[in-house]
């Protein structure tokens, strides 16, 4: 099965991959600027968005679903960007097939293990009873028993849609990801190595990629640069958009 994508743009492949619980649409904007350069890939993970849903869920599978993708699309040299899951999709990925990947940007995940810290998150989603919400608004209230912060709750109700009329339903594989929540935060595998160009981009306010996390980038990565944008947390790309698109931009050319 293939993933699902919107392709804008010509020239150069630019393959942009979202975080866990996210999806495409939270590139659009930037997939815009980006696409007046390149040819820009805006792709769902498996048991996201648009793509298909599975029981399976770890990196190796999600890697291999890009890997088919890359050879349906028939990619050959791409510049990848991942943030957050998407990173660590990514990041496999270029370990796995180096000649793919010319350029490869991981934007707020290090490759070291993460303990498990979506709970309450999985817990509101799971919450939602459709048969009793009938309304953007009332997931919203609903989903604020859990999550707190306003945004967030912003980027998870982008998954809402009406599955029939007056019927809400969330895109994403609720299931599976909360059956395989473990699986987020896996290490990259002790080996993997990509010794391409390589740029990290962490949040000023966010704790994903501390100073101890730089040895354990360099390890795997050997080229890599780490930039920290400032005035944002984990959703860097949402929070500081200009400066996010700067650095890219000057790393990629």
């Amino acid at each position: 099965m293939l993933l699902h994508s919107n392709i804008i743009g010509e020239g150069k492949p630019f393959v942009i991959l979202h975080g866990f619980l996210g999806m495409s649409d939270n590139w659009k904007t930037l997939g815009n600027q980006f696409a007046e350069h390149f040819q820009v890939h805006l792709v769902d993970q498996r048991n996201h968005g648009r793509s298909f849903h599975d029981d399976s869920f770890h990196y190796e599978a999600l890697a291999e679903d890009l890997k088919h993708y890359f050879d349906a699309n028939q990619i050959k040299d791409a510049i990848l960007l991942g943030h957050s899951m998407g990173g660590k999709t990514a990041m496999l990925f270029a370990t796995l097939y180096p000649e793919l990947v010319s350029k490869l940007i991981i934007a707020d995940i290090s490759p070291r293990f993460y303990p498990i810290h979506h709970d309450a998150i999985l817990q509101g989603l799971n919450s939602l009873d459709f048969n009793v919400l009938k309304s953007r608004s009332q997931a919203d209230k609903q989903l604020a028993n859990y999550v707190s912060d306003f945004g967030t709750r912003q980027f998870l109700l982008k998954n809402l849609y009406w599955i029939e009329k007056g019927k809400l339903a969330l895109r994403m594989n609720l299931e599976a990801l909360t059956e395989n929540v473990s699986e987020v935060g896996e290490a990259l595998p002790i080996h993997a190595k990509f010794e391409g160009d390589t740029l990290f981009l962490r949040g000023d306010k966010s704790e994903y990629i501390g100073n101890q996390d730089e040895a354990i980038i360099k390890n795997h990565f050997p080229e890599a640069n780490i930039i920290t944008i400032s005035n944002a947390g984990h959703w860097l790309h949402a929070e500081n958009p200009e400066d996010f698109y700067n650095a890219v931009t000057n790393f990629v050319n």
